[in-house]
């Protein structure tokens, strides 16, 4: 077993003198060499590792054949190795130029795909900064469209004049060029205003390649380093390929705007066919009444109205199922509802004896049916306006029930009916379809954000449906309609629970919003200036009603609760002075009359400085130890003014 670890000595050896052979180390065998470049490549080594088995042979002290075989195994290696990183690295190239084309495949955001071009351009270059420009035709220039690893905002606000520095130049000849060092290169026109942005982000090496839309130039794709650098021509060519989808990605995006505005033009174009058709059609004078009491909110009794008057006779209106509307069905017979069905398969008016039936359907499904009984024959125009009467009847009751089903998946249209149009009629009723009863104490709450509006508009609509009111989003602020008689309470329930939700502050004014439906917008206008009083307070974030806000809610409140306001700022005063007829208020008054002077103050009282002070002491006490805080002392001047006023003038 010790012979099989030991290595024969050469032949021409010299014995050593006691006679038995030295141990030695085993040196490695070209295959183990072979296997062990193996295993590095196996596990993607490093370039330095590629040295481990040849000093590790020569520490075993293997020959100089062993080492020149080891040598040549591990050149083979290193080129192999290279051959796989290289390989790699298209791979890679190819993976982003396919999730290019994808991206350009579903197009929808020109912005977002250009971004994902430049940051991809970044990676694969493993430059700093990689950054595109687009060509400006009306100005003569190209400016800065997309940047990824820029620092400087002067950078991405450059625009370069045709010509000039490394992006002008490939802008105006279409040509890629690449400088390692790029203000010590000089084939570039530099200019100081260039030069200076430059030297701002700090680039030096920089590679620009055109986009091209055919012939034409659009713009050019860069990748920069911050240091010096040569770009190696693979690296151009990717970069040319990545500009060539950025290009198809402009066009496209330049196609679908072109045809949404053709599809825009048509789309005006048959607006414009329809509504000469219809003026045409409402020639009569009867038509534009009509047409004029649907747009005015009427209903079918008002249609049914118009036609009895222009036409005369006596008008019945049925439903799908043949009941009445309007009028009495109870002189209608068999040969009534024949007519009926040939006047929707005919499109015309049937006359059967003394009666002329005009019938509507919608899809083979009877809508409405009406019958004009008259003692005199009706002329073909006549039964023209009988046939626009039943369409427009038709329309008016599929209006109400599309209405009726909107409502019930929408409960902000009504919201927003109460906020700004509440002279419409039938806002009571429409509530009630929604389980909500607009007699009861409520609150409006206005909640200012600027957060997702989506998820505003969300979150206010589940509030909402949990506690049976409304919600709806206007702009950067939710409104809510909730039940409920503590607005202040309400507010800051609001402010932050919404707040949460986005994780943004929200700012809440609330108002009380009972009585008749046109509250509501009184209210409405309440609470939003009251969020707006908040935010000028700096209490962003906050919620609270006019009445909590002292004399600010004065100013922002519909009521101009003025007992309130002196109760919240002079209150315990006035109840200590009349419990105990004390002098409170008139030391008050005299304080702040004499500038906050205790001694100008005990003088105008013809009282002593200790007796001044023992009663600011009890001012303190009352009304808090901040009492004298600028803005606290500001608010009981205010209701000092306010109460001699109203002392004066008991009707104030």
């Amino acid at each position: 077993m010790e012979r099989a670890l030991t290595t024969p000595a050469p032949k021409n050896a010299t014995p050593p003198k006691n006679g038995t052979a030295p141990k030695t180390a085993m040196a490695p065998k070209s295959t183990d060499g072979a296997r062990a470049y193996l295993d590095l490549l196996a596990r993607e080594a490093s370039a330095v590792e590629f040295e481990g088995p040849i000093l590790q042979a020569r520490a075993a002290g293997a020959d100089s054949a062993t080492l020149e075989e080891l040598e040549r195994a591990k050149v083979a290696a290193l080129q192999v190795r290279a051959v796989l990183r290289r390989r790699a690295k298209r791979e890679a190239e190819l993976s982003a130029l396919f999730d290019t084309a994808s991206d350009l495949a579903g197009l929808r955001d020109l912005d977002a795909v250009l971004e994902a071009i430049v940051h991809r351009a970044r990676q694969l270059l493993a430059t700093d900064i990689a950054y595109m420009t687009l060509n400006d035709p009306e100005r003569g220039d190209t400016y800065m469209r997309v940047t990824d690893g820029s620092i400087s905002a002067s950078f991405r606000r450059l625009r370069l004049p045709m010509g000039a520095g490394l992006g002008g130049l490939v802008a105006q000849s279409g040509t890629p060029y690449n400088t390692a060092d790029y203000f010590a290169d000089p084939r570039f026109r530099h200019t100081n205003t260039i030069d200076v942005a430059v030297h701002e982000e700090g680039l030096v090496a920089i590679l620009g390649v055109p986009l091209r839309l055919g012939t034409q130039v659009i713009g050019v794709l860069f990748a920069a380093n911050r240091s010096a650098r040569p770009f190696a021509q693979e690296e151009v060519a990717l970069l040319c390929s990545l500009a060539a989808h950025a290009a198809v990605a402009i066009d496209t995006a330049r196609l679908l705007q072109e045809t949404r505005a053709a599809l825009a033009e048509l789309s005006e174009a048959n607006t414009l066919i329809r509504a000469h058709s219809e003026s045409i059609e409402r020639a009569a004078d009867a038509h534009d009444r009509m047409t004029g009491l649907v747009l005015r909110g009427g209903g079918v009794e008002d249609v049914a109205a118009v036609v009895t008057e222009v036409l005369g006779g006596r008008l019945t209106v049925l439903d799908d199922e043949g009941r009445p509307l309007v009028g009495e069905s109870g002189d209608l017979d068999t040969g009534v509802f024949d007519a009926a069905q040939s006047s929707r398969a005919l499109g015309r008016t049937v006359k059967r004896g003394d009666a002329y039936v005009a019938s509507v359907d919608v899809g083979a499904a009877p809508l409405c049916t009406l019958v004009l009984r008259t003692d005199h024959p009706v002329s073909d125009t006549d039964q023209r306006i009988l046939e626009r009467a039943a369409i427009v009847t038709a329309l008016l009751l599929l209006f109400r029930r599309s209405v009726a089903e909107a409502e019930g998946r929408v409960r902000g249209e009504l919201l927003d009916d109460l906020v700004s149009r509440p002279e419409l009629r039938g806002l009571d009723d429409r509530a009630r379809r929604l389980g909500v009863d607009l007699d009861a104490p409520h609150v409006l709450v206005v909640a200012r954000h600027d957060g997702q509006r989506e998820r505003g508009a969300f979150w206010a609509s589940s509030q909402a449906t949990l506690a049976h009111g409304l919600a709806t989003a206007r702009g950067d602020e939710v409104v809510l309609l909730l039940p409920g008689d503590r607005p202040g309470a309400l507010a800051r329930r609001v402010a932050a629970e919404l707040s949460a939700s986005l994780g943004r502050p929200a700012t809440a004014g609330a108002a009380p919003a009972s009585g008749p439906v046109t509250a509501v917008a009184s209210a409405y206008q309440e609470a939003r200036r009251c969020a707006g009083a908040l935010v000028a307070l700096g209490r962003t974030g906050d919620g609270a009603s006019a009445e909590e806000l002292g004399f600010v809610g004065l100013l922002v409140g519909e009521r101009r609760e003025v007992s309130g306001f002196l109760s919240g700022a002079l209150g315990p005063v006035l109840d200590y002075d009349a419990r105990r007829g004390t002098a409170l208020v008139k030391t008050l008054n005299a304080y702040f009359g004499t500038g906050g002077s205790l001694s100008r103050t005990a003088e105008a009282l013809h009282i002593h400085v200790n007796t001044v002070t023992q009663r600011l002491d009890r001012v303190g006490q009352l009304l808090g130890e901040d009492w004298q805080e600028p803005e606290r002392a500001l608010e009981i001047q205010l209701a000092l003014r306010l109460h001699r006023l109203r002392t004066h003038m008991p009707d104030a």
